[in-house]
């Protein structure tokens, strides 16, 4: 099996954020997550400069990697030109990959956002929708989002007289024509071979736990699960 490290170069997004890192500690010092979380995005991209497996792979099978936001706050301030956020993306990308995301408590939510944002776009061309925003996923949204939940036809299409219906419009339907051609670019693209990835690598560890297989008890259990270690 090819070390971790040459595993990542593998993934463009390593080649172009990792050139020439001398640890001065801007990126931490200018990146939102690191001023809320426990993250410091310079020792990440220490780490991965060492090209130690054990050092990669502990990193990979930690909540560390998903604390980044992506915000890219990182690529401008970076005075040798180095990129901490697309060397996150490729640990996590990574992660998937070899399972070991299912480790680490945010790691588990992989499952919960490909069955949430994932397989909404695949079956419906959108990201979210509102008929599939579930409200036991967002009990934040208080017991108006059930109401509304249950009644949506009749709310959206006062908005929209194309909402979930054929033709043109704000929130209309999409065509199935149009869902097979984003469907077969997920299964050229790769997307199609992680999302199965991710549910496998789930059901394995959901199943670990004691349940059985990734039931959507235990997809619940990722979404909603929150430790709180990561604001030490």
């Amino acid at each position: 099996m090819p070390k971790y490290f040459d595993m990542l170069m593998e993934d463009v997004r390593l080649r172009e954020g990792l050139k020439a890192c001398m640890n001065c500690g801007v990126c931490t010092g200018v990146c939102p997550a690191a001023e809320f979380y426990n993250y410091d995005p310079r020792q990440i991209v220490s780490i991965v400069q060492t090209r130690d497996d054990e050092a990669i792979e502990e990193l990979l099978r930690s909540d560390t990697i998903w604390f980044c936001g992506e915000c890219m706050s990182c690529r401008p301030r970076c005075p040798r030109g180095n990129t901490p956020g697309y060397v996150i993306q490729a640990l996590r990308t990574l992660s998937q990959k070899t399972g070991l995301f299912v480790e680490s408590e945010k790691g588990r939510q992989q499952l919960a956002l490909k069955r949430t944002v994932g397989d909404n776009i695949l079956q419906t061309g959108y990201c979210l929708v509102p008929r599939r925003i579930r409200p036991e996923l967002h009990p934040e949204q208080g017991t108006v989002w059930r109401w509304i939940f249950d009644n949506h036809e009749d709310i959206y299409t006062r908005f929209s007289p194309a909402y979930n219906r054929s033709g043109a419009g704000a929130l209309r339907r999409m065509d199935e024509g149009a869902l097979e051609e984003l469907r077969r670019i997920f299964d050229v693209s790769g997307g199609t071979e992680m999302f199965e990835t991710i549910e496998r690598h789930s059901d394995r560890k959901a199943r670990e736990m004691g349940y059985d297989g990734a039931t959507d008890e235990y997809m619940m259990r990722t979404f909603t699960e929150n430790s709180g270690y990561e604001h030490e």
